[in-house]
C-alpha cells in the first residue's frame, strides 16, 4: 500500500500501517479512522486530494501488531524516496510508531501537537485517529491539535526563507573578487598605453490501520 493523494501537495501525512480495510483496497485509512481523519481535515480546511497520506511500513504486520523494527528498517527506503520525490514542506506524523521514525527522544503524550523542525521541514507529531475513536479526551486533542496545521505551514516558509537567505550569503561569501589586473584590454600595457583610441567598456557575465470489523478499527501502535 504505497499511499495517494496529490504529489504536489506541502503536506506528507504518515500513518503507521495498513489495517485489514486499508490491505483489501491498498489505500491509507479508509476505514472508520480515515473517516475521522476525513473530518479532522476538513476543521483546517483541507481535503485528502490536497495532501499525501502513506504509511511508515506498507505491508500489513501479521495480526495487526505494531511493526517491528526489523520491518520499519526493510520498509525505510522506500518512505525515504517518497519523501526526496514529495519534498513536503510539513511531516505530519499519526501515532508514536511513526512519531518515532522521525523523532526517537519524542513521547506522543508530550509531543502531540508541537511544530518542531527537522531537517529544513516542519515535523508534527498528532494522536493517532483511531485512538481518538476509543478515547474522547484524544479526539479532543486531535482536533484542538490540528487546527495548528496552518500555523505549521507558515513555519515552513520562514525556515525556507532562512535557508535560502543563509545560502544566497554563503554564495556571496564564497564568490572570488575580480582581479584588477585582469580586467584591463588585452592591448593595453604598462609599456604601451591607449592613447588614441577610446577604451571599450568591459562587461562580463554574471557568475542556485485499520483492523477488520471482527478485531474492532485500529491501524498500528497508535500511542
Amino acid at each position: 500500500m504505497p499511499g495517494s493523494g496529490s504529489a504536489t501537495s506541502k503536506i506528507l501525512i504518515i500513518g503507521e500501517g495498513p489495517g485489514f480495510n486499508e490491505d483489501q483496497q491498498g489505500l491509507p485509512f479508509v476505514g472508520r479512522s480515515g473517516k475521522l481523519l476525513d473530518e479532522l481535515l476538513a476543521t483546517v480546511p483541507l481535503s485528502r486530494d490536497e495532501v499525501f497520506i502513506t504509511n511508515v511500513v506498507k505491508c500489513r504486520p501479521p495480526d495487526n501488531r505494531d511493526p517491528l523494527p526489523n520491518e520499519v528498517a526493510a520498509c525505510r527506503p522506500y518512505l525515504e524516496r517518497q519523501l526526496e520525490l514529495l519534498d513536503p514542506k510539513v511531516i505530519v506524523t499519526l501515532g508514536r510508531v511513526s512519531m518515532l521514525r522521525y523523532y526517537p527522544k519524542g513521547k506522543i503524550s508530550e509531543d502531540h501537537g508541537k511544530i518542531l523542525e527537522w531537517e529544513g521541514r516542519i515535523l508534527f507529531p498528532l494522536y493517532h485517529p483511531a485512538a481518538g475513536l476509543r478515547n474522547p479526551a484524544i479526539k479532543r486533542e486531535l482536533q484542538k491539535d490540528v487546527l495548528k496545521l496552518p500555523e505549521a505551514l507558515r513555519a515552513s516558509t520562514r525556515i525556507s526563507n532562512t535557508n535560502l537567505i543563509e545560502q544566497e550569503e554563503n554564495n556571496e561569501e564564497e564568490s572570488p573578487e575580480p582581479n584588477k589586473e585582469t580586467n584591463r584590454p588585452s592591448s593595453q600595457t604598462d609599456e604601451a598605453p591607449i592613447t588614441n583610441e577610446a577604451e571599450a567598456p568591459l562587461s562580463e557575465p554574471l557568475l542556485t490501520n485499520e483492523t477488520n470489523k471482527e478485531q474492532g478499527d485500529r491501524q498500528l501502535g497508535m500511542f
